[in-house]
């Protein structure tokens, strides 16, 4: 970045499905964490009640952690006041910004709660993220897709924090512009009700009849996986370092939030949020659900290799090629070490098949449930593990990280009173006159007093105390310490001033021409006022789940004809004729090549 550019200190922004796995990513190391509310939250299975809401925050904010709510489905005119009414109770909970898709949003009667554009809002150049900016918006979240040439050129635009996604699933399409559910069974991902149409298997088949593939998962993609990419994005403009994953358990939080967290701290950049973290695990994303790793187009708007053809399924880690089978006993060449419940799986006939180890004897024997191994399984299969016994359950103990804020204080006199403060420059004083010298060293049973902060968001790391063999009671001391944390909670609630939404400016000119299509999503008479008070003086189209018909059911970077080595730039492309379309979904889905844009399109 340049000097000119605003840096930002980092946050590590983790997904919640509910208030406890909230509290758990806190626990973990998280920065903030998002989660969805009771309704338009973009993730229908995962809505949460503002008295839970309520309780995330004021657990959060011990520790100057923030609490994100998605409000980011497109909105009918009918919900109006009843998104109106949700803003104004999420706001009095103490909720510290809304991840928002529909600009109607800004038109409500709400709170000046902080606004961040989700990347339902398909912010894909540096003009479009300037418009948001100007309307308001304290952070913008990117597409997945982008590279870093073209972050950089967003944050050069910009000055608001930049939030990119850095670990888990990916949709085929950029965010927003999908409307396959809708096209194929009349749900609609911008209304949180994905089909997950891309996770299907496909034939592709060509211009000419023939079937180019048969039953392959064509638009299911790897999942992300940046964590040796965070100085590059870090450096690229990205302050708000965001893990996918409202829909995941428990487990998977811990394991992720804690491997992103280790990294982060090893980097030692500077974190929007205060405590250290103990773990009782390494954490490893491998040993997580997973279809397969990749950085997507990061480094490369024409990367290969980022789809998971063969499987949606999390496959796993290869632990050992099958040497020999005799019953149920697996003999393996050179394994990896199993456990006795183990899940392993491996492919036959382009399916995935899956088996638990009942027994595992070591060195490489696997014995199985049932006289037989599974069918399909022969010499030479390679065997992969995507459920780890022995990681699972470390990790499903229910205390595996502890989250403190670690204190150096000093414990002192200053004539008839006795002051406990800490470096931060808290204090806590009671009048207590010196009492004569005790018989016995004081200086540890003090210690034991004062590091009881067990209650508390609090550590103590250092004990500076001056206070010789001075006898001072327990009872004293435990009141100095209570006082000292309630003040200390005191500073951080007030350092926890909620940033309010800035002022829209009347003079943001929407950057994409004067009329609007379907694909801008705009559902609503509030919606549609903001975009005519900005500079949109012609038509404007429903948006698809309004009525109105899209150009494209999907839009995407990724390419099929790019990933299987037949792009039509090339000869080997050419031997496909088009049309070319995908039979598996409830419709046929024709596939359109924007080769100019390099983009590819579902129709």
């Amino acid at each position: 970045m340049s000097s000119q550019t605003p840096r930002y200190s980092i946050e590590l922004l983790a997904p919640a499905r509910n208030a406890e796995i909230g509290i758990c990513a806190i626990n973990h190391g998280a920065d903030a964490v998002y989660i969805g509310a009771s309704s338009h939250g973009a993730r229908a299975a995962a809505g949460n009640s503002v008295e839970d809401i309520a309780r995330l925050c004021n657990y959060a904010h011990q520790f100057g952690t923030r609490v994100y709510v998605t409000v980011n489905t497109l909105i009918y005119p009918s919900e109006l006041k009843e998104v109106e009414k949700l803003i104004g109770r999420l706001y009095r909970v103490g909720v510290d910004a809304l991840i928002v898709q529909d600009p109607g949003i800004l038109r409500l009667d709400i709170p000046p709660i902080a606004l961040h554009a989700s990347t339902q809002c398909d912010i894909r150049t540096p003009e479009k993220a300037r418009f948001f900016q100007d309307l308001g918006f304290s952070q913008i979240v990117l597409p997945r897709e982008m590279t870093l040439e073209e972050i950089r050129a967003v944050r050069a635009a910009t000055s608001v924090p930049l939030e990119g996604f850095v670990h888990g699933a990916l949709c085929v399409s950029y965010s927003g512009q999908c409307y396959a559910s809708l096209h194929c069974g009349g749900r609609s991902a911008n209304r949180g009700e994905c089909a997950q149409i891309c996770r299907l298997p496909y034939d592709l088949i060509d211009g000419r009849g023939r079937v180019l593939a048969k039953g392959k998962h064509l638009l299911s993609l790897h999942d992300l996986n940046r964590l040796d990419d965070l100085p590059a994005m870090i450096d690229a403009g990205i302050s708000s370092l965001k893990i996918e994953g409202r829909l995941k358990d428990e487990a998977y939080v811990k394991n992720t939030v804690s491997a992103y967290d280790r990294m982060l701290r090893k980097m030692g950049v500077e974190r929007t949020s205060a405590g250290t973290v103990e773990r009782e695990f390494t954490p490893d994303v491998s040993r997580s659900f997973n279809r397969g790793f990749t950085t997507h187009f990061l480094y490369d708007p024409r990367a290969t290799g980022v789809a998971a053809h063969e499987s949606p399924k999390s496959l796993g880690a290869e632990i050992g090629k099958v040497q020999s089978i005799r019953g149920n006993r697996i003999e393996l060449q050179r394994p990896a070490l199993l456990a006795n419940g183990d899940g392993l799986n491996f492919l036959f006939r382009d399916k995935t098949v899956g088996f638990r180890v009942n027994r595992f004897e070591p060195p490489k024997t696997i014995i199985c449930t049932g006289h037989n191994a599974p069918e399909g399984l022969k010499p030479g299969t390679i065997l992969r593990r995507n459920a780890d016994k022995r990681f699972a359950d470390i990790l499903a103990a229910p205390s595996t990280a502890r989250r403190t804020i670690p204190l150096t204080l000093t414990l002192r006199r200053n004539g008839d009173s006795l002051i406990l403060d800490d470096a931060s420059g808290a204090a806590a004083a009671i009048d207590f006159p010196k009492a004569d010298e005790a018989r016995t060293p004081q200086a540890d049973a003090r210690r034991r007093v004062i590091a009881k902060l067990g209650d508390t968001p609090y550590s103590l790391l250092q004990l500076t105390d001056m206070l010789g063999n001075e006898f001072v009671p327990a009872s004293v001391l435990t009141r100095l310490r209570r006082e000292l944390t309630e003040t200390l909670s005191d500073a951080m609630a007030c350092s926890m001033k909620r940033e309010l939404r800035a002022p829209e400016k009347a003079d943001a000119i929407w950057p994409e021409g004067t009329s609007l299509p379907p694909e801008a999503n705009i559902a609503n008479p509030l919606a549609e006022q903001v975009m005519r008070s900005h500079g949109v003086t012609g038509t404007i189209e429903r948006a698809p789940e309004a009525g109105g018909s899209p150009a494209a059911v999907m839009t995407m970077r990724y390419c099929l004809r790019r990933e299987l080595g037949r792009c039509l730039l090339t000869e080997a492309g050419r031997e496909w004729p088009e049309p070319l379309t995908l039979i598996g979904a409830p419709r046929p889905l024709t596939l359109r090549f924007d080769c100019a844009r390099c983009l590819m399109q579902v129709l």
